[in-house]
């Protein structure tokens, strides 16, 4: 039978129940296991594709199309279990289920409630995710606990233990530790109130997670262990990770989350764990052979999670080469008030993402020309790929009215337009291009080079693309579209052939990016950025020994 862990967090939000669950997820699966993991939202949006980034953060896209919680890329990022639309559920699209099938008749007539009929689809949208050959599904439940809209997800995964039985049901609570620095001790309090309210909810938990600066006592543990009526050693310290969010993993593992996680819930399956893949990682990043700078000009730049994914497929690319990258985030509508020269001299590569919005375009455009002007290595993400067009178009083309129909509808070269089934489209919420698309790719090319196969399939989400009344044009200009649709209607990648790296695809990467398998692109950019570097240390030291 399927095993359940529930995670859960109180006492103050962004404790890290994502990063936590996936770390998990990952021990699990070292251990031989198999996991499916899934993500349980009390937003009453539908799902966070029309939510704006500083509201939410990224939206994760999956192979079927299906707009997600950030949390889902650390799930995929840490383990290998598949991910599809039932593993982000919010409260919109259960009560959305709900009101539909209330519409069709399926309660005959009886009055629709939160109990048992909202708790029921959320236990059903739970059930989905077990089967014969998965061991293990972990379902975050996001928000904290004493928040009103948590509440319905909360008594169903209580009423979930009573239905499948409390020895196939695990409850993991994420608390804080706070330190005072005036009174110069951490502070349980806080931890006990939060499993307080669980309790009162009906739910008592196993495994108390701990987040702290400083390393609790044994003392503190006891404590704990007492007033929250669990064992000791179910009391697990994560203390903050200063140098890299790979080290979560290693942490549990030191705190035997792995080991109390099997014995609880009697996995007879799983294996000893072998951890020496996760630890190679670790020591690669911990031990650089070089140094580089790359910049990301986006929209959203002052927002980190933004564009977590863009961050985190970099860091992958610098562990696969061994290199310490520093990335600067830099606002496209400053380039736009301070100059491209002030701001981006000095980086080894610029990366331009995706985004929506005339906000900060011509910055954009401005970061994109000054990199091949300059012969930076430079990868563009989407509307970054759109830029790249638009900025060739202007530059080195001639066509100096070269934009996008989404900002110009008058542009007399509108380069980028909307996709043809984007014509007639009216509603925003999951009516882009969207989920994983099969791209052609030009072998003789950077991007076929780099990715060593004919055909690849990433992950989507636009509603315009470049315009190929232009192709032929650009093509004659030096542009090479290194990557099409399979039916060669839809310009995939584009890349300069005498630019030292100039790449741009109209997908999104970053989805298909892990720690221990960096995406080739992403690799490619970052090698790239590496020789700049070398190149230009070797110049200096040149010049000098010229003087």
């Amino acid at each position: 039978m399927t095993k359940h862990i529930f995670v859960t967090g109180g006492v103050v939000s962004s404790l890290g129940k994502g990063l936590t669950a996936a770390s998990l997820g990952m021990l699990l699966e070292q251990r031989g296991l198999s996991v499916r993991m899934q993500k349980l939202d009390p937003y009453i949006n539908v799902d966070p594709g029309t939510m704006s980034p500083y509201q939410h953060g990224e939206v994760y896209v999956l192979d079927d199309g299906s707009e997600t919680d950030l949390d889902l890329g650390h799930y995929e990022r840490f383990t290998s279990g598949e991910l599809t639309r039932d593993c982000n559920y919010t409260t919109g699209q259960i009560y959305l289920s709900v009101i539909e099938k209330e519409r069709q008749g399926h309660f005959l007539g009886n009055t629709v409630q939160v109990i048992p009929h909202i708790t029921n689809e959320i236990k059903s949208s739970i059930k989905r995710m077990g089967g014969d050959n998965v061991d293990v599904v972990i379902t975050e439940i996001g928000g904290t606990v004493g928040d009103i809209e948590s509440l319905p997800f909360l008594e169903a995964i209580r009423q979930f233990g009573q239905d499948v039985g409390r020895e196939n049901v695990l409850y993991m609570h994420l608390t804080l530790v706070p330190y005072l620095k005036a009174a110069d001790e951490l502070k349980t309090k806080p931890t006990q109130h939060s499993v307080g309210q669980m309790r009162q909810i009906g739910i008592q938990p196993d495994i108390l997670i701990c987040r702290c600066e400083h390393s609790i006592s044994r003392d503190d543990r006891e404590k704990i262990a007492l007033f929250c009526n669990v064992p000791v050693e179910a009391v697990i310290e994560e203390k903050d990770k200063d140098f890299s969010i790979y080290e979560v993993p290693i942490s549990l593992v030191d705190n035997k989350l792995d080991e109390l996680v099997v014995k609880k819930l009697e996995l007879t399956a799983a294996k000893p764990l072998d951890i020496s893949p996760w630890a190679d990682l670790l020591h690669r990043l911990r031990n650089p052979r070089h140094e580089i700078s790359i910049a990301v000009v986006g929209k959203y730049a002052e927002h980190k999670d933004a564009y977590k994914s863009i961050y985190e497929s970099i860091d992958h690319a610098g562990m696969h080469h061994q290199a310490q990258i520093r990335i600067g985030r830099v606002q496209s509508a400053d380039i736009e008030r301070e100059g491209a020269e002030r701001l981006l001299s000095g980086y080894h590569g610029i990366l331009v993402p995706g985004g929506f919005g005339e906000r900060g375009i011509e910055g954009k455009v401005q970061a994109i020309r000054f990199a091949r002007e300059r012969g930076i290595p430079f990868f563009g993400i989407c509307l970054g790929m759109q830029c790249a067009v638009i900025e060739y178009g202007r530059n080195a083309m001639g066509l100096t009215s070269a934009h996008s129909s989404e900002f110009d509808k008058d542009t007399k070269h509108p380069v980028i337009c909307l996709l043809d089934e984007q014509q007639n489209v009216t509603q925003m919420g999951g009516t882009m291009r969207l989920g994983s698309q099969p791209t052609k790719l030009d072998r003789h090319s950077i991007s076929g080079k780099a990715y060593g196969v004919e055909e690849v399939d990433e992950r989507h989400r636009h509603r315009y693309e470049f315009n190929n009344q232009y192709r032929q044009q650009y093509e004659a200009h030096g542009m090479r579209f290194a990557g099409t649709s399979p039916d060669d209607s839809l310009v995939e990648i584009i890349e300069i052939p005498d630019h030292p790296w100039f790449v741009a695809a109209q997908f999104h990467p970053e989805f298909k990016s892990k720690p221990l398998k960096a995406h080739p692109l992403f690799a490619g950019f970052v090698e790239a950025s590496i020789e700049r570097r070398k190149n230009r240390i070797e110049s200096e030291q040149a010049s000098e020994a010229k003087s």
